[in-house]
């Protein structure tokens, strides 16, 4: 795909997925996430040319325009949405695939020193809400979706949703969970979990009445 496609095709991905995009050369002048992937781009040609400081420079000064902070060696595929991208951090050994969508303040990071794939890897379709920090050379399935807030660290399935502090899987009936921007409408085990807990103590109070009554 020739170059301008290919940046007619990144600039068609936020008229999907952004309602708030009137016009392409609003989108080509006025969004962050479209500057910091075009400037990968050629920071990442430099780095597998071994140019690792001229494509490290390259990298810290989108970083400085755009606050988002994608390291030249990260491998990133078609179609990543970065909306609102300010405080976006994607790791050196970090692998996106097509179709991603990630939000503001998400962290692509690694969990200390290590040598090696040490950053995750995100699937094609997957959801990455804001500020979810997902951590090390863990995989996140195809479909995906990382809900707000979230600390991810280890592995998620295909087609399921994480949410909280460590993240909890939830499969949702087996369906693929459908990419949209509706990261609010998150399920919250542990909400379910002290409703349930709620309804037993009520369940249990009632039954302490009724032995007092019946004594």
């Amino acid at each position: 795909m020739g170059l301008f496609k290919r940046m007619k095709e990144d600039m068609d991905v936020v008229f999907e997925q952004d309602p708030a995009a009137r016009t392409y050369l609003e989108v080509f002048l006025t969004y962050s996430g479209l500057h910091a992937l075009w400037s990968h781009r050629v920071a990442h040609a430099l780095y597998k040319r071994k140019l690792f400081f001229i494509a490290r420079c390259i990298s810290q000064i989108s970083r400085f325009f755009t606050g988002i902070e994608i390291h030249p060696g990260a491998t990133i595929g078609r179609r990543l949405f970065i909306d609102h991208g300010m405080g976006v951090v994607i790791g050196e050994t970090c692998e996106i695939g097509n179709n991603v969508t990630i939000f503001q303040g998400v962290t692509l990071g690694g969990t200390g020193k290590e040598k090696g794939k040490r950053h995750p890897t995100v699937k094609d379709n997957a959801l990455i809400a804001s500020g979810a920090k997902v951590l090390g050379s863990i995989t996140i399935g195809e479909g995906a979706k990382i809900g707000a807030g979230s600390v991810v660290l280890k592995d998620v399935p295909d087609c399921s949703t994480v949410v909280g502090i460590p993240g909890r899987v939830v499969v949702q009936n087996g369906e693929k969970v459908h990419k949209d921007l509706d990261h609010h409408k998150l399920p919250d085990p542990v909400a379910d979990r002290c409703a349930e807990l709620q309804a037993e103590i009520d369940r249990l109070a009632a039954e302490i009445v009724k032995l007092k009554e019946g004594m």
